[in-house]
Formats: structure tokens, sequence, C-alpha cells
């Protein structure tokens, strides 16, 4: 089958696909003439070409159900998160601290547990987005590092699973590192004042930064040809993906 032809009769649902590294993610698979559907609680801002809009909770088990049951998607991307309160931990209240397992690990439990449940097609894509917080930990952000770690054990567990009962279900969990997008440039500066540095002299510690779109060739690469990326975990940066063992 020609290369653009494989594209084209594919569906990819992009939860989080309104903005930030999903933004780059969802521009990246519309312009392989995918259809693309981006998963957010709001409609963006100003319609995308290529795109269209479905309006909901990515945390939401019924949500999940629903989509890939009647949308039957050839790839689904979870970048959905939040942006965790930027605040040591005594300055933390419970509610703040866990925001994000109720979110971000909330999503990766639910999408990964109707792919299973279902199951999914042979052949169809699940790519959690988690944190290289999760390896790195992340002292102003709460349970932000946790929830993001859980991420990636929820991924290893699902593709063990998929593995076990031969359901072709590829699943890969990347790991961003911090970013200048949304989350990525608040973390910096918050990070930089408590290193008593500026945002920029911050920043140059990680090297050359990620963005949305190496965000989202790093997932046409991975969806173009699973098998040659054989370990779930990636974490990803300016320089593209370095595979995660552990």
């Amino acid at each position: 089958m020609p290369e653009n032809t494989m594209w084209e009769l594919q569906t990819a649902v992009v939860a989080g696909g309104t903005g930030g590294l999903g933004s780059g993610v969802a521009a990246a698979l519309a312009r392989r003439k995918m259809r693309v559907l981006t998963l957010a609680r709001n409609a963006p801002k100003a319609a995308r070409e290529g795109l269209e809009h479905l309006a909901g909770n990515a945390a939401d088990e019924a949500t999940a159900a629903r989509v890939l049951d009647e949308i039957q998607p050839d790839l689904v991307v979870l970048c959905a998160g939040v942006k965790p309160l930027l605040r040591p931990l005594h300055l933390q209240t419970w509610e703040t601290f866990s925001e994000a397992w109720e979110v971000d690990t909330k999503s990766a439990f639910v999408w990964l547990r109707n792919a299973l449940l279902l199951p999914m097609k042979p052949g169809t894509h699940i790519i959690v987005v988690s944190s290289a917080a999760a390896i790195h930990g992340s002292v102003l952000s709460g349970g932000y590092a946790g929830a993001k770690k859980t991420q990636w054990f929820i991924a290893k567990y699902a593709a063990l699973e998929a593995e076990r009962r031969k359901l072709g279900i590829h699943i890969h969990c990347l790991l961003p590192m911090l970013t200048q997008t949304g989350i990525g440039q608040a973390a910096t500066a918050a990070y930089a004042a408590r290193a008593g540095l500026s945002a920029e002299e911050f920043a140059k510690k990680f090297g050359a930064p990620l963005t949305p779109e190496l965000m989202g060739q790093a997932v046409v690469d991975l969806h173009e040809d699973p098998a040659k990326w054989n370990q779930v975990v990636y974490q990803i940066d300016g320089r593209g993906l370095t595979a995660v063992t552990g």
C-alpha cells in the first residue's frame, strides 16, 4: 500500500490536541492526511484546517469507552493534563497535590483499560504522553512527578497484557523534557527563580528545546513503524527519542 494511502485511511484521536505539545501532534498527523479529531473540554479558539473537534473530558471513562467503540481510531495520543500548581510541598493542599492523579493518571488508566476491554483492533496504537519528571522528580509541582510515573507503569502493564493476550495493540509512553509550551514555561520560570537564575540561563541547562513540531514528528515516526520502536517508554527532547528501560 502506498505510504500516503496508509495514512489517509486512518483516524487519530489526540486528547489535549488543541494546545501545547498536543497541537504539534495533531498538526503533524493532519499533514499526513489522517482524519484527526482533537479531544478537549472546550472547543479551540479558532478552527484549524484538517482537524475535527470532540468536546469531552479525557479522564472520563464513558468518554473513552464511547470514542473507542464508535470511532474505532487507529491511533490515540493522550496529551491531556493539568497545569500543576508550582509551589513547595508545604504550600500545597491535598487537592492541589493530587490534581494530576485525577486527570493525567486517570486518563491513561481509562483509555488503556477500555482499549483492552473492547479490545481495539489489531495494529492500533496508543501513545501516552507522560513527563521526564517521572525520572527526575519535580519538587515544585506536588504529586505531578508521581502521577506521571504511574502513567509510565500503566502503559507498561497494558503493553504486557496486550502481548499476553496477543491483541496486536501497540502501546508507547513518551517522557518529554522541559518544554517552552505553557506548562514548561511556567515550570522554567519557577525553577529558575528558586535557583537564582534567569529563565534563559535555566533553560540552557536542558540543551535544545523540545517543540510541538518535534513532538509531532516523534509521534509520526512511532506510528509509521511501531515495531522498530520496540521499547514501551522513550524520553524525548530536542535531540529526539531515547529508550528508557526499567
